[in-house]
């Protein structure tokens, strides 16, 4: 009966506080809480406080916060705002700023896929299973058209029906697995092996090995749909350009939806978006400008030239994944030195390749190498020169974000030893890290270390297998006003939310989050549940700084897209030391 009350409550209460945008007053939040029964009832209750206007208010009063207190019991966490100061490790920021924080992280976050997506999509278009039917496909709709404009509709249509298609696949995957698992598939060691192998096969399937090919039955059935007509009819045209352009559009559609799989959310469906925009828009941009078709290269042996180049990054990028894996159980077998020796030998055949040394199955024989060819050649023949010194610990900040980080390396301190930090050894409790810093992984050794120095704790969230970590770690942190905080003037603590080394038993525990259970099994777990119920936020890397007593620094956060440069890092990090030296000062 109870439960009854309190659910007709809410969302009476939730009502009101919508339409009419009325504060929630303390006695009816109190009565509210009075009501509570089971745990369903005390996260409802206490997702309405929060959600009201008044909240600031709210959360001050005492008599609240000893309701809470008082209710808040075995599986209830207490919310951050109801516990005592002396008992909260941080401080934390008000609900609205998180929130702002976190929608403008994810914003940017979501733009770079959306990016790469579209470049993936251009990429797709000028291999010879997509190419050669642009003109056949504009060509189509113009002669079949009752008048241009009915040509330009259909081709639109066409166009429209593609990218429909790739959002639906990228819909399908995030329904099926669902957010939470593509995450947790994307830092998971076997599923980066998996991935690993699938791309070495697409990468020789792309060299001419073989095709990988769609079951001839789906093919046909949606051609003989395709023979309709109308709006249907032409939606099926454009499925079986899907389905005939698989053997060099998989690959990168599987790519892309692993990548967007690591960031969570609608990541697949922006990325699906991205690259069905780019594969799309030459149909309808030549279907509305038929002229430019005359201009137009031919089909030719340039195609495989694409593809097979596509190939190769597709083997270059198979090693980022096999290395995801070797990371994550930190079996040091793909160390930064082995890492670079076979992108230095991949690219450097494929440099061979591009000036004509070296033929695969279907390449036409080549009497004179082009301008382009020849300058992509040049191209790569530098890379694979730049690559060289990084043998020997040079930072290749150019592609740092591929090879595993200069600490994970058969020589951490550069060659012969003398590339890292001047002391011998760090504080106890750390571990030598990017930059020849000394890192803490610990949260409360190294907080107990900072007080004992009178320096504040920049924690740092981040993973084993985050590629704007290690932009930051490699392109940042060394820079000039920047290094010369991080060694001298902070203490750094590095939490990695993807390290799988299980917790003692007595530490297991399930907590949790918007009302739903988190597991904390492993030492990643422990530090995204930290990073998520204070910060609300699942994002790497992402950076606080901690004041005298334990508290979040007024200066806010920092992360890849918001501070990825020395310039806004160092002011960054210039602000949180004023404002612990003001802290002291209290």
């Amino acid at each position: 009966m109870r439960n009854r009350i309190i659910t007709s409550l809410f969302f009476i209460l939730s009502f009101v506080s919508i339409s009419l945008s009325t504060p929630l007053g303390e006695v009816d939040a109190t009565e509210l809480l009075k009501l509570v029964e089971t745990d369903q009832d005390y996260f409802d209750a206490l997702d309405l406080i929060s959600a009201a206007d008044n909240f600031d208010e709210l959360s001050e009063s005492k008599d609240l916060k000893m309701l809470v207190l008082d209710l808040g019991t075995g599986d209830r966490a207490t919310p951050k705002w109801a516990t005592p100061k002396s008992e909260s490790s941080t401080k934390g920021t008000e609900s609205k700023t998180k929130k702002k924080e976190k929608s403008a992280t994810e914003g940017k976050s979501l733009w770079s896929l959306f990016i790469l997506s579209f470049i993936s999509g251009i990429a797709a278009l000028l291999t010879p299973c997509v190419f050669p039917m642009i003109p056949m496909t504009v060509s189509f709709f113009t002669k079949q058209s009752k008048s241009k404009a009915a040509g330009i509709k259909n081709a639109m249509i066409y166009g429209v029906s593609i990218i429909i298609i790739y959002i639906l696949l990228g819909t399908v995957v995030t329904a099926i697995f669902g957010p939470a698992v593509l995450n947790e598939m994307s830092t998971n060691p076997w599923f980066n092996i998996f991935f690993f192998v699938l791309l070495v096969v697409f990468a020789v399937s792309f060299m001419g090995a073989f095709e990988i090919r769609m079951p001839s039955k789906w093919v046909n059935s949606a051609d003989s749909k395709a023979d309709k007509g109308g709006v249907i009819g032409i939606f099926f045209m454009a499925l079986v350009l899907a389905l005939v352009s698989f053997s060099c559009t998989g690959p990168i559609v599987g790519t892309l939806i692993f990548e967007a799989a690591s960031k969570g959310g609608i990541a697949p469906v922006v990325g699906m978006f991205g690259f069905s925009f780019a594969l799309a828009l030459p149909f309808t941009l030549f279907a509305i400008f038929p002229g430019w078709l005359n201009s137009m290269p031919q089909s030719g042996g340039w195609l495989n030239t694409v593809k097979v180049f596509l190939g190769f990054l597709e083997l270059a990028l198979a090693f980022k994944f096999l290395s995801n894996a070797d990371l994550a159980w930190q079996a040091h077998f793909l160390e930064r030195e082995l890492f670079i020796a076979i992108w230095i030998a991949i690219f450097g055949v494929l440099a061979m390749y591009l000036f004509g040394k070296l033929r695969l199955p279907h390449d036409d024989v080549i009497e004179k190498v082009s301008v382009g060819r020849a300058m992509l050649g040049v191209l790569t023949l530098t890379l694979v020169v730049y690559m060289i010194p990084g043998l020997w610990g040079a930072p290749l900040k150019l592609i740092n974000a591929f090879p595993p980080p200069s600490h994970y390396s058969e020589s951490p301190q550069g060659f012969g030893g003398g590339g890292g930090s001047s002391a011998s050894h760090g504080p106890e409790g750390t571990h030598f890290g990017a930059q020849g810093l000394w890192l803490f992984d610990d949260f409360d050794k190294a907080q107990a270390y900072a007080k004992e120095v009178g320096k504040p704790l920049l924690l740092d969230f981040t993973g084993w297998n985050c590629v704007n970590c290690r932009k930051m770690e490699e392109n940042v942190w060394g820079e000039v006003g920047v290094i010369e905080h991080m060694r001298d003037d902070i203490v750094i603590v590095s939490l990695y939310i993807d390290e799988r080394t299980e917790l003692p038993k007595s530490e297991q525990r399930i907590e949790k989050v918007n009302g739903d259970d988190f597991p904390i099994v492993t030492v990643g777990d422990k530090w995204m549940y930290k990073e998520i119920s204070e910060y609300e936020i699942a994002a790497q890397p992402y950076y606080r700084m901690l004041g005298p007593n334990g508290e979040d620094l007024e200066n806010g956060f920092a992360d890849y897209q918001n501070h990825g440069n020395a310039s806004t890092f160092g002011g960054w990090l210039e602000e949180g030391l004023k404002l612990y030296k003001e802290a002291e000062q209290k």
